[in-house]
This record gives structure tokens, C-alpha cells and sequence, in this order.
């Protein structure tokens, strides 16, 4: 066993061994060809939470692009005898052909909402479920905390600052997650970088205690950033943090940033501080562990902006959305369409193609309305929900890339809108809406 790490993985590989074993024995079956249909949906949502947010959409589909089996991966397979050389010779050849569709990213969903659909022969989709759901999971979860997060700072901004407690690509992907679900910009510059989010930044405690004195520290900080910087005035002693900021960068500072204590007692503290030395357009930004919870409770308080890491990024006590992929129809062997489900105590889903729709009513939805059989022809009191983002194998670039995260962004802010107002409610308690079954 060589000591030297092998290169980096594409999407394929970011599968688990039984995928391919099941395509093999398909293949050998004769059965890997009949065309299926797989669904990603939620049993449940995270207990006491009111909705879900989609996400993820874009990433997977650019994840999809790449979704090709190379020379290198190809011998690992081959050499730890994975799957036989007919299935090797076919892996060598993949390239998906199917149809996809999906909610849009920062759509709200609900139990049982088919969040995505994928079409395609039974080889092409079940190969990718392990990357489906590791992609929609984390950043489905991660989006759901942001919604709480954004909706409970009621319109001031929050800034995405949770690399450090991730792995590092999982630090981009919550980034590109919690700013379709409203957050105003990230600490990570990879995510900066690729989607073209807002980054944000200035100077840790570190900096501080590099230099001889606090007020020396913030010298140095405003003549390299300027005045339009957050200085961190809890190193030592708050009040005197102030008084030591207001000093070097004046009136026109525009943060100082607090990141322990008593957040709600000494936020207040620093205003008054803040707006006696005649400092009264400094904001104050405030950070350490925050969460929705700790958010809402900070609303009377004179904060302007939130700095939000660990709980973010962990989804807020829901790490995984508990996202399912399953096949819920495939062809038999004349060809004929036959729904499947799995009966399962406690894990059986619906089987059959779903359509679904937000039922609405003076604007407001009033029901998650999901339907099988024919595709219906909805009246104008239901919103589809469901956009083809691959067609033949085609991918819709309009599902990618940078403009996607500014309009998902675009989409939640509206949508969630919509939502009752027990939406907003951070209380246990059932789903804003029921989700309805109707057939065709």
C-alpha cells in the first residue's frame, strides 16, 4: 500500500460501494435498462420545525457535469474487485441521459414534498443517490437553519462566518446555502470565489494581543482597512474597547463587533456608550454561538448585525434534512409503467410520478397539494413547484453557477413570504401547512 495519497475523487466516487454493486447484478439480470423513476423527499421535518428549505439543486448539478468514471478510479475498481469488467467497461461509458426535476432552490417544502425526481433507465439513477442525497442533505439542512435564522433577525442582515467549525468544502456549500436562504455575505472566500457571494472580515482577537495595547491594535487595523471597519472591542475590557475605538477612528467608525458577555445587557451597554461619545451611527455586530433562538431574543437589543458560525453550519441542532431517495415507478418487462413503494413500518413512502403545487389563497398557501397519475392541469390557485433542470441529459445552466445563488435567493425571499404565519413561529408545532395527496 503506497503511502502517497491518491488524486482528488470526482463526483462518482463521492458514492458508496453497493450502488455499483446493484447495477452490476442488474446488468446481469437484464433488468438495468428498464426505465424508473426516483424521488428525494422528506418523511418528516427536523422535529418542531414549520418548513424545510430546498438547496443544493445547483451544486449537484454542477457535481453532475463531472459525474464521470476516469482511467485512475477505473483500476481502483477493477483491482479491489468491486464490480466485473463488463460493469467497468459500461462505468467507462456513463454519462447520464435522464430527465430531472426539482423544486427550485429556496423553495419551501414540507413532508412527503418530491423535492426531486429523477428519469432515467434504473443503472443511470441509482448510481446517483449516494451523491444526491450527501449533496441535498447538508445544504437542504443548512439552508433550513439560515430561513429560521434570517426570518427571526426580522430584515437585519446576518453574515455567514462558520468555516472553521466544517470541513472545508462543507464550509463553501454552507456559504452557498445560507445566502439563498437570506444571508447578506460569508467569511469563506472559496465560496466568495466560485459563487460570487459577498465576503466580509476584519481582525480576530489574535490581532489584538499581537500588539502592545488595544488602542495600538486598532491604529493598525484602521490605516490598513479604514474607518469603514468592525472593530472587536471585547479582548480586554468592553467599555474601555469602546472608549479606545471612538478614540482612533471617531465618528464615522462604522462597527465595533462584540463576541461575549451577556449580549443583550452589553449591547445595550455599548450603545449608550457609543452614542454618548457621540458615535451614533456606529453599528454593533455581535457574534459568539448564535442561533435563531439567541437571535430572536436579541431583537430588542440595539444590534445591527449578526455573525452566525457553529449552529449554522450544523444546522441548528438538525444536521441531516433526512432527505430519502427511493423508486416510486419503473417499467416492467412489456414496458408498462408499475408504481412501486416500500412498505416498511415507519420508512414506507408513495409510489408513483408526483406533481405538486402550493396551493394559494389571496396570496397566502394554504396546502402542499401533491398529486399522481396524468399531470393535472393546475388552476391559477396553485403555484407548480416542480422545473425540469435536465432534459435528455441536458443540464439548464440556468441552475448553476453564481446567477443561480442570487436568483434561489430571489425565489425564498418570495416565497417564504407566502407562507402562514405560523411559519414564522421558532416554537415546536406541526408544519405550516398539511401536505395533500389527490389523485388523477
Amino acid at each position: 500500500m503506497s503511502n502517497t495519497p491518491r488524486g482528488v475523487s470526482p463526483t462518482s466516487f463521492f458514492t458508496d460501494h453497493y450502488e455499483l454493486t446493484m447495477v452490476d447484478a442488474a446488468r446481469k439480470a437484464g433488468t438495468a435498462d428498464r426505465k424508473a423513476v426516483f424521488e428525494l423527499f422528506a418523511r418528516r421535518l427536523p422535529a418542531g420545525r414549520r418548513y424545510g428549505v430546498s438547496a443544493g439543486q445547483g451544486r449537484f448539478l454542477e457535481g453532475l457535469a463531472e459525474f464521470r468514471f476516469d482511467d485512475e478510479h477505473l483500476g481502483f475498481l477493477s483491482d479491489h474487485h468491486v464490480v466485473s469488467d463488463d460493469m467497468l467497461n459500461w462505468l467507462a461509458e456513463y454519462s447520464f441521459s435522464g430527465d430531472i426535476y426539482a423544486y427550485a432552490e429556496g423553495e419551501p417544502y414540507f413532508p412527503n414534498s418530491p423535492i426531486m425526481q429523477v428519469e432515467a433507465t434504473f443503472a443511470e439513477a441509482v448510481i446517483l443517490e449516494t451523491y444526491v442525497l450527501s449533496v441535498h442533505n447538508y445544504d437542504t439542512a443548512v439552508a433550513s437553519a439560515a430561513s429560521r435564522m434570517t426570518m427571526a433577525a426580522g430584515g437585519r442582515p446576518c453574515i455567514e462566518m462558520g468555516s472553521r467549525r466544517a470541513h472545508e468544502e462543507s464550509a463553501v456549500a454552507a456559504a452557498r446555502a445560507s445566502a439563498i436562504a437570506g444571508f447578506a455575505s460569508t467569511s469563506n472566500l472559496a465560496a466568495g470565489f466560485r459563487y460570487g457571494l459577498a465576503t466580509a472580515g476584519t481582525a480576530a482577537h489574535s490581532f489584538t494581543l499581537l500588539h502592545d495595547t488595544e488602542r495600538s491594535a486598532f491604529e493598525a487595523q484602521v490605516d490598513a482597512m479604514g474607518r469603514e471597519t468592525s472593530l472587536l472591542i471585547d479582548t480586554y475590557d468592553i467599555a474601555s474597547g469602546v472608549r479606545n475605538a471612538v478614540e482612533v477612528a471617531g465618528p464615522t467608525l462604522t462597527n465595533v463587533r462584540i463576541d461575549s458577555g451577556d449580549l443583550l445587557e452589553e449591547a445595550h451597554h455599548v450603545r449608550r456608550l457609543l452614542d454618548d461619545l457621540g458615535n451614533t451611527n456606529t453599528g454593533i455586530v455581535v457574534t459568539s454561538d448564535l442561533d435563531e433562538y439567541a437571535i430572536a431574543g436579541l431583537r430588542s437589543a440595539p444590534v445591527d448585525s449578526y455573525g452566525v458560525g457553529t449552529q449554522l453550519v450544523t444546522g441548528s441542532g438538525a444536521p441531516t434534512a433526512s432527505l430519502v431517495y427511493k423508486m416510486t415507478t419503473r417499467e416492467d418487462h412489456h414496458c408498462n409503467w408499475v408504481d412501486v413503494a416500500k412498505r416498511a413500518q415507519g420508512k414506507a413512502s408513495r409510489g408513483g410520478r408526483k406533481y405538486a403545487a402550493r396551493r394559494m389563497d389571496n396570496g397566502v398557501a394554504t396546502a402542499e397539494v401533491v398529486t399522481t397519475g396524468q399531470a393535472p392541469d393546475w388552476d391559477t390557485n396553485h403555484r407548480p413547484l416542480l422545473v425540469k433542470m435536465v432534459d435528455g441529459g441536458e443540464i439548464n445552466t440556468q441552475y448553476t453557477g453564481s446567477t443561480a445563488v442570487e436568483d434561489a435567493a430571489a425565489h425564498h425571499e418570495q416565497a417564504v413570504a407566502e407562507l402562514p404565519s405560523a411559519a414564522r413561529r421558532l416554537q415546536d408545532g406541526e408544519p405550516a401547512i398539511a401536505t395533500v395527496f389527490e389523485l388523477q
